[in-house]
């Protein structure tokens, strides 16, 4: 059985030397710290170097990495990251030990740790240790995200970095990674822990005392790798603003950031209920759909739903367009049109016909294209991003969105498991908007509905921070300038005092801003006596946060690299401990005298992955399709085929591919050297395994290694795997349309195990004729949202069979109680919100803004005997719902 056609591990049965991975997580408040421990062991004869790419949070201080082999605990240090490759390569050359963990120059939510000349036998615990704040949720729960799961990320062809070195990703099907994970988590707080809740699979929750204010719980045995671990913790009270003063560092010098004493402020603004009540008439509303192969199934439909749900919430007057994007992008409109009845209506139909097949991920044309459409004056401009975040080009896609800043707010939206917490996180807070994940069995709605809330209310301006300090104590400013406050959502601060006061031992912060033309502020008295027992928390997110505002500012719009802001970033990395892009950690064991002898054998680990197409109706594992070969010395092997394989799993059938002919494939750069896969027609397998990608051997002289292979191209990166890819996506398109489409021919066929029959296709031949035959069978709509899309732009609802129908009634039944001076689509709109208030209260934030609408164009007909409606619509609907709590 193949394991994966994408990566270094094949159908040999050959040892993994990553066998545990050991998770403790640690909630202080809104603040985690978490300890992994990676336990290796070479069950082989050979010495190993292992190499291990994984997922971590995007906003994570990664500030601790340790070994133990044997008694011995050889602690990392961070290094210019050039200077901690050199002296790995160097190390493992010489017979030493070496660890290497170093930051993916694309994206800050992937590491590559490398385990260097592990002997034969021998056993190695690698400590990594990162601290993060947790995200507060719509309902004020925090959520925690372990990721597990680490999709493989699509490169664009002459993106920045795509011509680059980048870490490789190696992954397999959740079900098949080799190695455990076991979770725990100790969360305390001042206010009492409410309840505890998670995506997978729990132990029960201990409390450590009676006030509930410590807790414990365990991720139940047996995680399967098909999610992401994920956590929601609820305190009583809810969150309240507050401040932490850390003192400094004894050991580093006064007047530097972990010398001296650092704040952070959590802040929670509470905006006026006069502003919170209404919302925004105008704007323009550009919502940019990911619709690439790995949004297939479930979230290409949700998807569809939440677009439902946006059209009809959205009010009369502003303008709106859909972008969605893959491989190309397309859009409904030349330009952003205004909403009405027939645009809106124009908008449904496209929509109702997205399909999850265009390819790859490449998010950064249609973002130009939207930049570059003129501003429409008075219709502030907000953009709605949804994607599984599996790009590669992470960083210039943030750069982008922090250039036109000024011009818009983005709202984004990470879909699925996997999806990049950095790309995500990245896109709210350089566009000012916020940010959403949607995973497991989340309901995408709701999500989207609040930020929507958050976009029609008015943007927060003129926002500044002043100090109110004891006399002999500065403050320098650590964070960006606020971008953007929304109502009962935390915005943290980050402050540094130098020098010290005999005073007063109390400090007070102003935040003020204007809202809707109105000026507002929140204030904030706190003690300035450090925190005891916080270690260097705080100063480590500090210096996370400003190393990260450095490494935006280091790339010039020119894409030149800035050596000033460089070496600024690699200071602070060096002085805090915590890892940058321009840095790395190194830990090499000097206490072994003896050197390890033998040739080195590269084993890379694999991680789970969660990725999906449709052929015919049932759903696969999507394959990465190419892979690279070398043989010892790195030497050339041809290009021989490609293929898109079906996963193994409870099912045996496999992909039809079609045949490519050979000679049209693009000129060999040296990155592609080595490329070898299946493209062949009919089915397809890989009974041609290549150990020489899982084998790279090389003598203790030569300072090779895995990892320089793949840092010096010798080893293909991500980047190139996908260039190569869309090129023959983009020429294979007639049948790969089939193979992301959604036909639903020939089902009993594959029930029954067999291989559907596919329709000859010449390759002149036009899909269309094709696709009509084998239409997919709609699944019946939810009956909420089978109300909501009979609603008109305008807000109200016709009375006619299909509203009848919606409400469960017939024709008959619902136009017999009507009063008969009133009018059928006021009676029609009334019957509406009473169904949504009598039966649908659960879901109401999904359709809260669509009832507002409502009953404002209730209110412009000055509809009269609203009481009587009410009354008869109850009665006709088995409800008892009052007049006002509809709204009327």
């Amino acid at each position: 059985m193949m394991v994966s056609c994408c990566g270094l591990i094949t159908s040999q049965k050959e040892p993994v030397p990553l066998k545990s991975v050991e998770v403790e997580l640690e909630v202080k408040d809104h603040v985690a710290t978490v300890v992994s421990t990676l336990n290796y062991h070479n069950q082989e004869d050979k010495p190993l170097e292992a190499v291990f790419v994984f997922p971590l949070p995007g906003d994570a201080a990664v500030c601790h990495f340790s070994a133990t082999v044997g008694q011995t605990e050889i602690v990392a240090e961070v290094k210019e990251k050039q200077e901690a490759r050199e002296e790995y390569d160097d190390a493992l050359s010489s017979g030493q030990q070496a660890f290497l963990l170093e930051e993916s120059e694309q994206s800050p939510d992937v590491f590559s740790l490398s385990v260097g000349s592990l002997p034969p036998g021998e056993s190695a615990s690698i400590r990594l240790e990162y601290v993060t704040e947790l995200a507060v949720q719509a309902d004020e729960g925090l959520r925690f995200l372990l990721p597990a799961v680490l999709n493989p990320r699509y490169q664009p062809q002459g993106s920045v970095g795509s011509e680059g070195s980048n870490v490789q990703v190696t992954s397999v099907p959740a079900s098949l990674v080799p190695y455990t994970l076991s979770f725990s988590a100790r969360v305390s707080s001042p206010r009492p822990v409410s309840k505890v809740e998670s995506s997978s699979p729990l132990d029960p929750v201990q409390y450590l005392n009676t006030e509930q204010i410590q807790a414990t719980v365990k991720l139940a045995a047996g995680h399967k790798f098909d999610r992401d671990v994920e956590l929601l913790i609820y305190y009583k009270d809810a969150h309240q603003p507050s401040a932490m003063v850390e003192a400094g560092q004894a050991s580093s010098q006064p007047g530097s950031l972990m010398g001296d004493p650092v704040v952070m402020l959590s802040l929670y603004p509470e905006f006026p209920q006069a502003v919170m009540s209404s919302v925004a008439s105008s704007g323009e509303f550009v919502f940019l759909l990911d619709r690439s192969g790995s949004m297939h199934g479930e979230r290409i439909k949700n998807a569809r739903d939440t677009l439902l749900l946006l059209l009809k919430s959205l009010p009369l007057g502003c303008y709106f367009n859909i972008y969605s994007f893959g491989s190309s992008f397309e859009h409904i409109f030349p330009k952003s049109e205004e909403y009405n009845q027939k645009t809106m209506e124009e908008a449904l139909k496209k929509v109702e016909e997205m399909e999850a097949n265009l390819g790859g991920t490449e998010i950064l044309k249609p973002l130009k294209h939207i930049y570059r459409q003129p501003s429409i004056p008075s219709q502030p401009r907000q953009l709605f991003v949804f994607t599984d975040g599996e790009v590669g080009n992470t960083k210039e896609v943030i750069n982008l969105v922090k250039q036109n800043s000024a011009s818009h707010r983005c709202f984004s939206f990470g879909i699925g498991e996997g999806a990049s917490s950095a790309l995500i996180n990245g896109l709210a807070k350089e566009g000012g908007g916020h940010a959403q994940f949607i995973t497991g069995a989340d309901r995408m709605q709701p999500k989207v509905m609040q930020s929507l809330r958050f976009a029609l209310q008015p943007s927060v301006v003129d926002v500044s921070v002043k100090w109110d300090l004891p006399s002999g104590v500065s403050v320098t400013a650590l964070s960006p300038p606020i971008a953007a406050l929304f109502q009962g959502q935390r915005s943290l601060v980050y402050a540094q005092f130098t020098g010290q006061s005999s005073e007063a031992s109390e400090g007070c912060v102003t935040v003020a801003y204007s809202l809707a033309g109105h000026p507002s502020q929140t204030q904030l008295h706190f003690s300035l006596k450090p925190a005891e027992d916080s270690g260097l928390t705080v100063h480590r997110l500090a210096a996370r946060t400003v190393i990260r505002s450095l490494e935006m500012e280091v790339r010039e719009p020119g894409g030149q690299e800035d050596a000033g802001g460089k070496k600024k970033v690699v200071e602070l990395s060096v002085q805090s401990g915590v890892s940058s892009v321009f840095t790395a950690f190194i830990a090499v064991n000097k206490s072994n005298s003896e050197a390890i002898q033998g040739p080195l054998l590269c084993r890379t680990i694999p991680t789970p992955r969660m990725r999906a197409c449709k052929v015919l109706g049932a759903p696969y594992l999507m394959r990465r399709p190419v892979m690279s070969f070398y043989s010892a010395q790195g030497s050339q092997m041809s290009p021989r085929m490609m293929a898109c394989m079906a996963p193994m799993g409870s099912c045996s059938m496999r992909m039809p591919v079609m045949s490519c002919d050979m000679a049209q494939l693009p000129q060999m750069s040296p990155k592609f050297r080595g490329v070898r896969g299946l493209c062949q027609a009919g089915r397809s397998s890989l009974s041609d395994p290549a150990p020489l990608q899982s084998q790279t051997w090389r003598g203790n002289s030569n300072g090779g290694g895995g990892s320089k292979l793949l840092r010096e191209g010798r080893i293909k990166s991500p980047a190139s795997v996908m260039t190569l890819s869309g090129w023959l996506k983009e020429k294979c398109a007639g049948l790969m349309g089939l193979a992301f489409g959604q036909t639903s021919c020939s089902m009993d066929r594959q029930r029954a195990g067999g291989m559907p029959e596919l329709p000859q296709m010449s390759p002149m031949m036009d899909q269309s004729d094709t696709l009509e035959s084998c239409r997919p069978k709609q699944p019946p709509r939810d009956p909420l949202l089978q109300l909501v899309s009979l609603q008109k732009a305008s807000g109200c609802w016709l009375l006619d069979p299909h509203l009848a129908a919606a409400l469960g009634k017939t024709s008959e039944e619902v136009e017999k109680p009507k009063p008969a001076s009133v009018k059928q689509d006021v009676w029609a709109t009334i019957l509406a919100l009473i169904w949504l208030h009598g039966f649908k209260m659960d879901a109401q934030e999904e359709w809260e803004l669509l009832s507002m609408k409502a009953v404002s164009w209730l209110r412009a007909q000055k509809a009269s005997l609203v009481t009587q409606c009410v009354e008869a619509g109850n009665a006709l609907l088995g409800c008892n719902v009052q007049k006002d709590a509809v709204g009327l």
